[in-house]
């Protein structure tokens, strides 16, 4: 554990060093105060102000923001040269994909948590369904883990940031619109197949509307154990080039 919380400790403070991460809270900031304020100008004294409208955007967002954040764990590390370096030190494999992994996924979190001001001010104007809020933080949280843990797969692959960047991006935007993928499928049982792994699906008609069900929280807990497992397939599969 110790091991761990070292590559922990270490990721999470590159975070606060890097460029790309102050651009993509500086940007979740702007685009969520746009929408806060349009949604809230929309609701004013038609319907009761809905926290969840906010963190539904973010998860869209989300699609793009989390490779950005992923983009450099591990294809800076190969293009440096410093992974070599990582992997000769006392640490396992799992350790270090899971310790950049929990690193990627706290600042998510942070990120996210800079929502709580949204939140604060529609307490204060008028009681949101705190549920319905508290489902969506939840489900939002579980979202960005498993597009962490996408994007992080895509880094370990590559040496270029850019290439890993867009390649995430795009496998995001298919599992967000996997709905739309099972559409044109003839199959059936194949096209329900695909469905189940929409994450708009999981996400905007379940947490999004109060609702928290096991099996949409077992569907992301899995895309990140599955990504995990893979990425440290990958970087383990170094040691013997």
């Amino acid at each position: 554990m110790r091991k761990l919380w070292l590559v922990f400790r270490r990721e999470l403070a590159t975070y606060f060093t890097s460029p790309i991460a102050y651009f993509v809270a500086f940007a979740v900031t702007l685009l969520v105060g746009f929408i806060y304020n349009g949604d809230l100008a929309s609701r004013n004294g038609v319907a009761e102000p809905n926290g969840a409208v906010v963190l539904t955007y973010l998860a869209q967002f989300t699609v793009f923001f989390a490779p950005l954040l992923t983009m450099r764990l591990f294809a800076e590390e190969n293009r440096e040269g410093t992974m070599e370096l990582l992997m000769t030190l006392p640490i396992p494999d799992w350790a270090i994909v899971f310790g950049k992994f929990l690193g990627a996924w706290t600042y998510y979190i942070l990120l996210t948590g800079l929502t709580f001001i949204h939140q604060t001010i529609l307490i204060w104007l008028g009681p949101p369904d705190v549920g319905v809020t508290l489902s969506a933080y939840l489900g939002l949280w579980l979202f960005g883990g498993a597009a962490i843990a996408v994007g992080m797969l895509f880094s370990a692959l590559n040496e270029n940031q850019i290439v890993a960047a867009f390649l995430g991006i795009a496998a995001m935007l298919v599992l967000w619109q996997a709905d739309l993928v099972g559409d044109v499928i003839a199959n059936r049982r194949l096209a329900e197949f695909v469905r189940a792994f929409s994450f708009q699906s999981n996400f905007s008609y379940t947490f999004a509307v109060g609702l928290v069900r096991l099996d949409n929280v077992v569907f992301f807990a899995g895309v990140m154990a599955v990504m995990i497992f893979f990425t440290a397939q990958v970087i383990e599969s170094r040691r013997w080039r």
